[in-house]
């Protein structure tokens, strides 16, 4: 507990001189961008907060290695292992020029790093073709980092509203640190407590006025320290099924997959550009949009996060309720994937669910495209 007090109060009080004296550094570290297909903010904000919560988790961490240089130290591998992508993603809000190729080589690279630190080098999946490569430990390296990628991407890809990737991953944490706390892993427990008080340091401040956002920095560094967790808790703990770690992190997964599959085989275009088709992006387009018209104020953006926090629970609750089971979350992994792609499809073809919030009814061929 005193971690999680420690790191939150590092980013309440960094998060909070970085928006007092924004007008000393918004020419370099405010987001300009009105006019992407994924803004929705309408004045120059600043977007270091990952800063803050880097800060966070380091004090914290040093104060573990103080108190127990042992678990401190595992500590400080991964806040070592985190440095190259929190690096390039911060290098992106400050100069605009890090593309997203770079942005996912240093993902890749921190991964392997981690890997290497804590020596994993074997896994399970639960299907058996898979789980014959996963004796090899090449293959387990290159499958473990390139997840580490997409999941720091993924957070990156979900950060487009107050409030939404920070407190994913706060939901996110908790779960992890609940089975932790069952299998006494104690690890993967203080560095989530760490990460929930950094984040909530952040979140207090982004939501719901948006004084400062994530940038790429912050996304990328939580997207990171979210798959650390997960993998650790399953590689060094038998009983928590590989399945978990899907589970827990089913909705930015999910959302990662199917926009690549949306823009580059359902569109023809480049995963990689700004996207507006977001699910995110639909509620507020459809729904908070239609229920608040002409509304640009802060409330409009921060109303659309809950909607999302509750998605990424559909895919949490499961994983708390059947860690130890992969069949149920098999199970549970399809009825998500269902569920989202349901209702997504309605959310476009305007014929949004009632407990949604329905706007009114479209004609076929203006259902036909995205806004």
């Amino acid at each position: 507990m005193w971690l999680l007090i420690l790191s939150f109060a590092t980013s309440v009080i960094l998060t909070g001189f970085v928006i007092r004296y924004q007008h000393l550094h918004n020419h370099v570290s405010g987001d300009h961008d009105f006019d992407g297909p994924q803004k929705f903010h309408t004045a120059i904000t600043p977007r270091i907060g990952g800063v803050a919560i880097l800060m966070g988790i380091a004090i914290a961490t040093l104060y573990q290695w103080i108190v127990n240089p042992t678990l401190g130290m595992l500590l400080v591998l991964v806040l070592v292992a985190s440095l190259p992508v929190f690096i390039a993603g911060i290098a992106e809000d400050l100069t605009k020029r890090v593309g997203v190729k770079m942005r996912l080589l240093a993902g890749f690279i921190a991964g392997l790093l981690f890997l290497w630190f804590f020596d994993i080098t074997t896994m399970r999946f639960g299907f058996g073709a898979l789980d014959v490569w996963l004796n090899h430990p090449w293959f387990v390296i290159l499958f473990l980092a390139f997840g580490v990628t997409g999941l720091s991407n993924a957070y990156n890809i979900i950060d487009g509203f107050n409030g939404l990737a920070s407190m994913v991953a706060i939901i996110t944490c908790l779960a992890i640190a609940y089975v932790a706390f069952k299998v006494s892993d104690p690890l993967v427990l203080h560095l989530a407590f760490i990460l929930i008080g950094a984040i909530a340091g952040f979140f207090l401040w982004n939501y719901p006025r948006g004084l400062i956002f994530l940038g790429d920095g912050g996304a990328y560094l939580i997207g990171f320290v979210i798959a650390v967790l997960s993998i650790a808790l399953v590689a060094r703990n038998s009983s928590v099924s590989p399945w978990f770690a899907i589970m827990v992190n089913a909705y930015p997964i999910f959302e990662t997959l199917f926009t690549i599959w949306r823009r580059s085989v359902h569109q023809g275009k480049n995963p990689g550009l700004p996207d507006g088709a977001h699910f995110h992006s639909l509620i507020y387009r459809r729904i908070m949009r239609w229920a608040h018209p002409g509304d640009q104020s802060y409330w409009a953006n921060a109303k659309t996060s809950p909607y999302l926090w509750v998605l990424s629970s559909v895919g949490v609750i499961p994983a708390l309720l059947w860690w130890n089971s992969t069949p149920a979350l098999m199970a549970s992994a399809v009825v998500f994937v269902i569920l989202y792609n349901l209702t997504y499809r309605q959310i476009v073809t305007f014929r949004t669910p009632n407990w949604l919030g329905s706007p009114p009814k479209k004609s076929k061929s203006i259902s036909k495209s995205i806004d």
